[in-house]
Order: C-alpha cells, then structure tokens, then sequence
C-alpha cells in the first residue's frame, strides 16, 4: 500500500512525498483491525457511559487533561510532571522545573479549542490556530512561527536533510497534502471513525507542516475529534500516555505507516484506544469508591466541622494539591481556620504534607486520588 515515497531534491536529500490522500487501497482494513475498532468502539462507550455517572465529570477531566499534557510534552522532552502542572496552576510553588510552561500551554490550547469547535469547524485554519496558542510565548529550542505553516524544509533526526531519519514534503508539496488531508475531516465516508481519526493523526505526522510543535498539535486533534464527532459526550479520551508508554513503539508504527504498512499503524492506535479506555473506566470506578468513602469521613465529624469540610472536598477533586491561603480562598476563613481544616482532613487520612522537610510555605497533598492518576 503506497501512502508517499522518498524523492531526490536539488539540493541532495530525499524527502517523502505523500500521494493524493487517501488512497482508494488505504481503505482496504484487515479483518484483525475491524475486529479491533468493534472493540475500541465498544470500551469508548463504555466510558462515555460510566463517566456520565460521576458527580462532576469536569473534575475527572481536569486531571486527566493534565496527565496527557504532560504525558504529550515528555514524549518531546519535557521533563515536568502532572504533580508540576498542578502546583503551577495552583500558584502554589516557585520551585517548579522551567518545562512546566510547556504543559501549561498545552492545557490552554486544548481549552481554547473545546470552545472554538462550538462555533467553528475543524480546518486548516483551526489547526494554525491551535499551534499558535501552544506555541506563542512558549519555552522552545529553536524558532516555531506559531500559528503559521513553515515556509522551509524541516527534518526529524540528524543535523541536516541529508542525515535525517525522516524529512518531510518540501513546502509545496506539503501544502497539496495539506489540501487533501483538510478535505479528508470533512469528506462523507464510510470508514470507521477510530480508523479514521487513526489516520488523520498519521497523515498529520507524516506531513509535519509546522517548524515546531507537530506532535503536541497532532495529539491534541485526536482528543478534539472524538469529542467532536460525539464519540464521546465530554473529552475523556486522552492517548498521550499510552503514546508516552510506548514511545520507541509510537516512532517506529508512524514509520511502519510512511513505509505503507498501514495496518501495523491502525492496530497500534485501537490497541492503545482499547488500552486507555480500559483504563480511564477502571479509574472512575475507583473515583467513585474514594469519593463515597471519604464524603463518609466528613460527615462523622461533628456538624459545625463537617459543615466546613464539605465546602473543601469537591475543589479537592480539581485541585489536590493546596496551601493554606487556597483553603482561605474557598471556605473564606481566616488563617487559623483554615489550619483547622487542613487538620481536620489530615486526621482524616485526606490531606498530607507534601514535603515534610518545609517549615514554611507548607503545601497538602489528596494523595490517595493523585496516585490514581499518577500510578
């Protein structure tokens, strides 16, 4: 199956050029990959099914996000954690690794484009959108042009074209590629929809239109589809960390795909659809165990106590890690009442200090449901 080859350029490279998009051959499915897609499909709506059963799925869905922003900018070297990403959103810590910004932005972007699909399609002109908000003012190694499409050759690997491991379309052939690949999101078809985003994510790689920033970009529209082709009623999808995971894996299927073993591609993406929602619905569940659990704590306090720790424990579940002055902020208690509080939800086996060794400046912990995300 041909998805492009390698052609010799003037100036003493190959690089790939992909052929009109798609081709008819690249729908010819094996029979282990629709049996695959039956699967994922039918564990996302399992998801999409359990998750509605949670008292406040945005909480589920603010972690999650952060576990895939960090997840999709540690697979571009960031070295910063989901931990990172909540205390730099908290305000809570000056002590936090430079790269948190990367996730940061990354959030930012994926929020930015949860609002602008409800009034806006999925085009070229979005996905420059979106690179331009993840892009602009972020900490990066080389010159990015967010928001515009490159206007010279890049490469993946090596320090040149001519000792890559893999050099995209020059700048016009990237742009006919470009055309077809906008055409494909909207193109009325018959491919099964996992398959499809599967190969939008691939084509999107293998075209790298922009100088930075592809894979972020590339990952965020997997995400963004399946939420917004209603797969799933809230964007609890996220495959950045099976990606992470299997990150030389991830390489190796997205070369598989340019050499036109496209089938190895689609299996490994509905192996980690499968894998992730499997996991995502086995993460509600044991939401739904330590929320229940510890809303029982609170109430065997007495009344006047559990009264205040229950204005404290949902914000737990969007912010588990917390200083003094938050817990002010959301009870609007003084000093000495919030430290009454924070108590209260030690003694509890909630809240623990993060760092033992601080004297001052002391942060909390919901670590029993951050280890969920986490482990």
């Amino acid at each position: 199956m041909i998805v492009g080859q390698l052609q010799q350029q003037r100036e003493g490279y190959k690089a790939f050029i992909p052929v009109p998009f798609p081709h008819k051959k690249l729908l010819d499915f094996s029979a282990e990959t629709i049996s695959k897609h039956s699967e994922a499909i039918r564990l996302v709506g399992k998801l999409d099914g359990i998750t509605q059963l949670l008292p406040d799925v945005n909480f589920f869905i603010f972690m999650y996000i952060r576990k895939d922003a960090a997840s999709s900018n540690q697979i571009e070297g960031t070295r910063a954690t989901i931990i990172d990403a909540i205390e730099a959103e908290a305000n809570i810590s000056s002590d936090l690794p430079e790269d948190v910004d990367d996730i940061i932005h990354y959030i930012a972007t994926l929020n930015y484009g949860m609002e602008r699909l409800k009034e806006f399609p999925i085009c070229l002109r979005f996905i420059r959108e979106l690179h331009k908000e993840m892009m602009k003012d972020a900490r990066k190694t080389q010159f990015a042009d967010p928001g515009e499409f490159r206007k010279s050759q890049n490469w993946i690997g090596g320090t040149a074209p001519s000792n890559a491991h893999y050099v995209p379309p020059p700048v016009y052939e990237m742009n006919q590629a470009l055309n077809d690949f906008e055409k494909f999101f909207h193109s009325k078809d018959i491919i099964p929809p996992l398959i499809k985003i599967a190969l939008i994510h691939s084509q999107f790689e293998i075209i790298h239109p922009f100088l930075d920033g592809n894979g972020r970009t590339g990952r965020l529209l997997i995400t963004l589809y399946l939420w917004l082709e209603k797969l799933l009623d809230k964007p609890v999808l996220f495959l950045s960390s099976y990606f992470r995971k299997y990150q030389q894996t991830y390489y190796n299927k997205l070369d598989d795909y340019s050499n036109g073993d496209v089938d190895k591609w689609l299996n490994f993406f509905l192996d980690g659809i499968i894998e992730t929602a499997d996991q995502a619905i086995k993460i509600v569940r044991k939401i739904t165990i330590i929320r229940e659990e510890d809303i029982n704590k609170v109430r065997s306090l007495g009344k006047t106590a559990s009264k205040s720790a229950a204005l404290v424990l949902p914000e737990l579940f969007k912010l588990p890690i917390v200083n003094l002055s938050k817990i002010k902020e959301w009870t609007g208690f003084t000093r000495y009442g919030a430290y009454k509080v924070v108590d209260r939800f030690i003694d509890l086996g909630i809240l623990e200090l993060k760092d033992e060794t601080k004297k001052y400046n002391k942060t909390y912990i919901y670590r029993r449901y951050v280890n969920i995300f986490t482990d």
